[in-house]
């Protein structure tokens, strides 16, 4: 898809070198020491990211979420409006599970299992 190709391209440009380090820290969980050692551009990154199922011209959630966490608001600009004009799948489709779509939020959302969300104050006092 030459839309796709066209965003990476557009993305390596704009990611220096220590825009890489940046990145590859945020997904230091994903790629193993060694590994990451021998990325040395935005086009290995990317396509380490493909081999490992963690990047397609149809899914993209992991690579927002790297930029999210970088504060990489430019770039991750650049992947939405790639999302909803050329896959045309809106933030309302999106904003609600983006971060369950993403494996290591899932991850973690797996891992903790303890409903601090359903404790909230309803044992207040209801007699005069």
């Amino acid at each position: 898809m030459a839309e796709y190709s066209s965003l990476l391209s557009d993305l390596s440009e704009n990611i220096t070198n220590e825009d890489l380090e940046q990145l590859k820290s945020a997904c230091k969980e994903d790629i193993p020491e060694d590994q990451s050692n021998n990325i040395t551009s935005s086009k290995e990154w990317f396509s380490y990211l493909e081999k490992n199922d963690k990047l397609a011209q149809d899914n993209l959630s992991y690579l927002e979420h790297i930029f999210e966490i970088s504060r990489r608001p430019d770039l991750l600009t650049r992947v939405i409006e790639y999302r909803t004009t050329v896959l045309k799948i809106s933030e309302d489709d999106e904003i609600d599970t983006k971060l369950t779509r993403i494996p290591s939020a899932k991850k973690y959302k797996g891992n903790t299992h303890t409903h601090t969300h359903t404790h909230t104050h309803t044992h207040t006092n209801t007699q005069a």
